[in-house]
Parts: structure tokens; C-alpha cells; sequence
């Protein structure tokens, strides 16, 4: 499956940014911060990290649709792209 340079430039932004997040809550834990400052930074690393992966998802169906030949050839056809899209949500 393919996806447009926006798209993975995209997702990688997001992906740095969930990981800078990860790397707060390590830091807060060693700091021996609040329970609720840590455990609010880590629900933003986790919904980071959900958006890459529903926007990775969307980006797959977009493919699919506008080409299912393809996306069927590489082992990606629509239902299979659906499927792994229940398993995000």
C-alpha cells in the first residue's frame, strides 16, 4: 500500500510528537511528579499515538478504494483495511 508524502510526513510528526510525550512521563516518574500531572500527560502520548494510527488507517482506505486492484494485489483489500481499522477502535 502506498501513501502520499503528506501522509507520512504527516504521521511522522505526530509520532515524534507521541514520542517526546512518552519521554515527559519517564521524566515526570524520575522527577517523582504528581500522579495526575503523569497520568495526564500519558492519556496525550496514548491519543497521539491513536491518531497516527486512525489517520494511517483512513489514509489505507482512501488507497483502497481509489485503487483495489492494487491494494487487493499487495495483500490489502478494503475488508482487511476495515478489519485492522476495528482493531484501533
Amino acid at each position: 500500500m502506498e501513501f502520499p508524502d503528506e501522509v507520512v510526513h504527516d504521521l511522522r510528526k505526530r509520532l515524534r510528537r507521541a514520542a517526546g510525550q512518552v519521554n515527559a512521563v519517564e521524566r515526570m516518574l524520575a522527577e517523582g511528579r504528581e500522579c495526575r500531572d503523569i497520568v495526564t500527560q500519558l492519556s496525550a502520548a496514548t491519543s497521539a499515538s491513536e491518531q497516527v494510527g486512525f489517520r494511517l488507517i483512513a489514509s489505507g482506505r482512501t488507497y483502497c478504494i481509489e485503487h483495489p486492484d492494487e491494494a487487493e494485489a499487495s495483500g490489502y483489500p478494503l475488508n482487511e483495511v476495515q478489519r485492522m481499522f476495528t482493531k484501533l477502535a
